[in-house]
């Protein structure tokens, strides 16, 4: 069973989850206006993933016994000014989840709850990927700069992502 306080945070992390997932849609919609559809693509691609990781927490509470609190959702930005500042946005906003995660994962440590803190090892390891990802892809966007050219070539390869 989890703890009242381990609950709490769990449900707090299912609505980041959720709202993380929300965010991406925002970031794809501005892609879609902007004629970059592999862009949108990668970024559909990651709510899916971002939805899976929400759909995680809230099997585990469920499996602990405990109570899913579904929270209001933020509407997400969906104007940038350009594709770097979507990325930029999308490494602030993974950066923003790991502290999420690693605030829980202090927490269920402090609980004693040991089988949530084997459980959140996932998503800490998950986070670094995350961050490595997207944080790829900004450098990516700051060497091409206003290039065209290679801004297609990006597209084109984001537009390749198959798995959420």
């Amino acid at each position: 069973m989890l703890t009242s306080r381990v609950q709490g945070a769990m449900n707090d992390q299912l609505q980041v989850e959720l709202q993380s997932a929300y965010a991406y849609l925002g970031m794809a919609a501005y892609c879609e206006t902007i004629s970059l559809g592999g862009f949108a693509k990668w970024l559909r691609k990651q709510a899916e993933e971002e939805y899976g990781h929400a759909m995680r927490f809230y099997t585990f509470i469920n499996d602990r016994q405990g109570e899913v609190d579904l929270k209001t959702l933020d509407a997400p930005a969906n104007k940038y000014k350009s594709p770097l500042a979507v990325f930029e946005a999308a490494l602030e906003h993974e950066r923003s989840v790991t502290a999420a995660i690693d605030k829980l994962y202090e927490l269920v440590n402090d609980e004693k709850d040991y089988a949530s803190q084997a459980w959140l090892d996932w998503f800490a390891t998950e986070q670094v990927e995350e961050e490595k990802t997207v944080g790829l892809i900004v450098d990516q966007l700051k060497m091409i700069g206003d290039r065209g050219d290679a801004l297609f070539i990006l597209d084109k390869e984001l537009a390749s992502r198959t798995e959420a």
